[in-house]
């Protein structure tokens, strides 16, 4: 029995009239019912991942190549700290967890970064919210290398948090809101990898920055916050994506923008709220995942198994490169198997390399990160172009950011659960040094999350190879008349009818007319 989706709701087509099928909303019972079966691989026919590249033009790769250089200066900048907590607890006179708590604070409030600036990219577009972002991102890491106390520097990384915040959301729609469809899952898994490039970036720069000058630890910060001014500067190149201009370009029709902009959110709101809680919760699972499983990664590295600083470097290098392989094969494969099962698969692997993740004390280590990073980093590939498909049209920025930011709040205390847990494992001490067992704390935190994770995406919709255009938006033409939308795009019929093209969930989309 198939599921038909023409207005982002799930219908039942048992029956048929004229070879179409009868919407029926389903039940929510005979929705969990299908979660399984969902699951079953579409086996879409895929080009040659090369020849899938070679199908992006020219403005879809700038706007690719401005969103992933964004998100990796986001990453980088957030890592900072990460990399840097002993340098920083020994300048300000704390323990380590205590300097985790910049990094808490930073995860806490990035969501009211994703929200304000979400709505502003949603409302006056992609460009200058992703600027304005940046702009804040040279001023606060600026800020945050002449602190002086440890109360300033609190302050000045929860100012970070709400700068960050408003970034992934942008990024995504901007990379692939006008990409060929073919291209989503490469490209989703490509743009993702920003993250653990950044990582690895932050990883190289503090090893050649951190405590090589009398200054410490500071330049680090100093020169991640030169970074942001040359994105800045490709992006003021660029324009608006087409998929906002053909929202805009509504709105103007109908007079008063804002107002119009008011009603489609007010329809998507009303619409897909279930939803959204839905990816708040997936998010959640995902960032409990990351920060997991990296944060405090380093730390157990040099105060369990004493590595020195060179091996620490070598290990998260290898470490992301697993990263950005895993996201960017799993992203390409997602277009075959399908969304959901990819981040399922990716859960059980992971989960099944934990052991020697955590517990190897040799350099042979170096194997284990790369492949538990994979698993990591392979599922979080298929991330921005899920959460892009199962986005509402009209609030796609806001959603985007705002679910993986609020999932971001949930987990935000993952690094200071993790080492304050750590410290009831206590190992015998190095001189005037405490060791404890992170390794152990963050095996069992990591098979915890796993197992929520796999739980969470299989009860979750999945809409891949959703049209993602303004003439395919039911939200948009609910709010704004069909009529309107037909006469601004000069596209047809669109309320529903036209070719149709199945999903690997069952559900039926739109192919573009």
């Amino acid at each position: 029995m198939a599921k038909y989706d023409s207005d982002d709701r799930t219908y039942d087509a048992s029956a048929m009239d004229d070879g179409q099928p009868v919407r029926r909303k389903m039940s929510a019972g005979h929705y969990l019912a299908t979660r399984i079966s969902s699951l079953r691989p579409p086996m879409a026919k895929v080009e040659n991942p090369l020849r899938i590249l070679a199908s992006v033009n020219r403005q879809q790769w700038l706007f690719f190549l401005v969103a992933f250089l964004g998100w990796t200066v986001d990453a980088l900048d957030f890592f900072t700290v990460s990399l840097t907590v002993p340098e920083l607890a020994e300048t300000f006179d704390r323990p380590n967890s205590d300097i985790t708590w910049g990094i808490t604070l930073v995860l806490m409030l990035r969501s009211v970064g994703s929200i304000t600036f979400g709505i502003a990219a949603d409302r006056y577009g992609r460009k200058w919210p992703f600027i304005i972002n940046n702009i804040l991102f040279i001023i606060l890491e600026l800020g945050t290398g002449f602190v002086q106390t440890y109360k300033q520097f609190l302050a000045v990384r929860a100012l970070f948090g709400i700068a960050m915040g408003g970034l992934y959301g942008n990024a995504a729609a901007t990379a692939l809101e006008d990409c060929p469809q073919a291209a989503r899952g490469i490209l989703s898994g490509l743009l993702q990898q920003g993250y653990a490039f950044g990582y690895l970036l932050a990883t190289i720069f503090a090893r050649a920055l951190v405590d090589t000058t009398p200054h410490g630890w500071r330049p680090l910060f100093w020169f991640a916050a030169c970074l942001p001014l040359l994105i800045i500067i490709f992006r003021l190149c660029l324009p608006e994506t087409k998929a906002y201009t053909e929202r805009a370009r509504v709105r103007r029709e109908e007079g008063d923008i804002s107002k119009a902009f008011i009603s489609e959110g007010k329809v998507a709101l009303k619409r897909h709220w279930l939803l959204l809680i839905y990816l708040v919760l997936l998010m959640a699972g995902f960032n409990f995942m990351s920060h997991g499983s990296q944060d405090l990664y380093p730390t157990m590295l040099t105060n369990q198994y004493d590595f020195s600083h060179d091996a620490v470097t070598v290990t998260q290098v290898v470490a992301n490169l697993g990263a950005m392989t895993g996201g960017t094969v799993v992203g390409y494969c997602s277009q075959i198997f399908g969304r959901r099962l990819s981040i399922i698969t990716m859960c059980i692997l992971g989960g099944a390399l934990l052991y020697p993740y955590s517990f190897t004390s040799s350099k042979t280590v170096m194997v284990a990160a790369f492949f538990e990073q994979f698993c990591v980093q392979g599922a979080w590939g298929v991330v921005p172009i899920h959460l892009i498909e199962l986005s509402p049209g009209p609030l796609r920025t806001f959603v985007v950011g705002t679910s993986y930011q609020l999932g971001n709040l949930v987990s935000s205390a993952s690094s200071t659960i993790e080492s304050k847990l750590g410290e009831g494992f206590p190992l015998p001490p190095k001189g005037k040094t405490k060791r404890y067992k992170y390794g152990l704390v963050i095996c069992i935190f990591m098979g915890c999350v796993y197992a929520y994770l796999i739980l969470v995406t299989l009860l979750g919709p999945e809409k891949r190879g959703r049209r993602l255009d303004a003439a395919a938006d039911n939200d948009l033409a609910e709010a704004a008349g069909h009529e309107t939308v037909d006469r601004v795009l000069h596209s047809g019929r669109i309320s529903g009818t036209g070719n149709r093209s199945v999903s690997s969930d069952g559900e039926v989309e739109r192919a573009k007319l």
